[in-house]
């Protein structure tokens, strides 16, 4: 019989490697421990819940019970685990020991904040990392009972995203970024500029190329002070300022880890026996990649191996497709600074393509109708982690 198996986080990853190995193997004893509620959502549905005008309990398709019976596993919602010791494979919850015999660590990731908040502004400035907050989120706006003037801080993938959504869901959008344009890491800046003005077109606030001198508050307003001068005036804050793997637990445990995760192996191994750790969290082989693809093919290859077959996860060369119809944007980034970025097309069409100082495509970025182009490029592009 195979040792029991407990997995730490119920996000898109653990749920993901539960219903992977469940498929392959229906009878190993499985625990589920999360912090939050435990309830199965698909992530990427948080920053389109506002266009659809769809409420939190929308968003869950299963809660932690229903979760529970249908994969065969005890799930411990709302637990915290304080200490991992390898040597005796020992979870340390408050008082408790819980035995493990494998473990997986699917803790993801947290977001940061660069800067203090004011505890009179607890409540108006959020972050949106999982269905919880999202819950949180969706009250803060329902209890204005308008809609909301919200300043986005943070012009990244979540940052864009949401302020795509908020501002189609009929909310007044302010999007605030040190950049000179928006999705620094995932476009070169001329496409990133054609971003901006889409979002500038349709009605949303954009201060750009600013820094954030502080947060306060004047009777109901939130202000945000911009370093180069001027405010913005908000109802809600929203950070979105980018995301750390959350190591600290398995640093505690003596796991190796970096600011890029807990370092694996292919096989998501990490220097501790018996321990594996997946998702967000995870930096394999020194790649760390926060995107669905990347955390569903370390899903499936961990399932097999923890099933019995030693397999070794591959990362392919899977674009990014970025949550913003007001002008569709895909992005394969590129694994290193590129030698030159070649940019094609005209107006909002345009194609962008990282090539290696030899010539070689090593990455790629689209936006308006060039998007259609991504199967072709993804083909000519190098895989991931081959």
């Amino acid at each position: 019989m195979s040792a029991p198996l407990t997995i730490l986080g119920s996000g898109m990853a653990g749920l993901g490697l539960l219903r992977q190995l469940r498929a392959l193997d229906k009878e190993r004893s499985v625990t589920l421990i999360t912090a939050d509620s435990g309830d199965d959502y698909s992530k990427p549905l948080l920053s389109t819940g506002f266009t659809k005008g769809l409420p939190p309990e929308r968003l869950a398709a299963r809660d932690a019970l229903a979760v529970a019976e249908s994969l065969n596993a005890v799930v411990r919602t709302q637990t915290r685990v304080d200490a991992i010791d390898t040597d005796s494979r020992t979870l340390h919850i408050g008082e408790e020991r819980l035995a493990y015999g494998e473990l997986v660590l699917a803790t993801g990731a947290s977001p940061m904040t660069p800067f203090e908040i004011p505890k009179s502004l607890a409540g108006r400035v959020m972050t949106v990392n999982d269905l919880d907050d999202y819950r949180a989120f969706h009250a803060a706006i329902g209890a204005l009972g308008r809609p909301a003037r919200v300043a986005i801080i943070g012009a990244g993938l979540v940052g864009c995203e949401f302020a795509n959504d908020l501002l189609a869901g009929g909310h007044r959008v302010t999007l605030i970024a040190p950049e000179a344009a928006p999705l620094p890491r995932l476009l070169p800046e001329p496409l990133g500029r054609v971003l901006g003005e889409a979002f500038r077109e349709s009605g949303m606030g954009l201060s750009l190329s600013t820094g954030v001198a502080g947060l306060g508050d004047q009777g109901s307003d939130v202000i945000v002070d911009l370093d180069r001068g001027g405010s913005v005036v908000a109802d809600l804050v929203l950070l979105a300022t980018g995301l750390r793997p959350r190591t600290a637990l398995a640093e505690r445990a003596g796991l190796e880890v970096s600011p890029a995760g807990i370092q694996t192996d292919r096989q998501m191994a990490t220097s501790a026996p018996g321990v594996f750790a997946l998702g967000d969290v995870a930096c394999v082989e020194g790649v760390n990649a926060m995107y669905v693809q990347p955390l569903q093919a370390g899903a499936k290859a961990l399932a097999k191996t923890l099933a019995g077959t030693p397999t070794s996860v591959r990362y392919g060369p899977w674009p990014v497709l970025v949550k913003t119809p007001l002008l569709p944007v895909v992005s394969l980034p590129p694994p290193y600074p590129p030698a030159r970025w070649r940019i094609e097309g005209n107006a909002w069409d345009l194609t962008a393509l990282a090539e290696a100082e030899d010539g070689r495509l090593i990455g790629f970025a689209l936006t308006g109708s060039c998007v259609r182009r991504k199967v072709e490029l993804a083909r000519a592009a190098p895989a991931l982690l081959g």
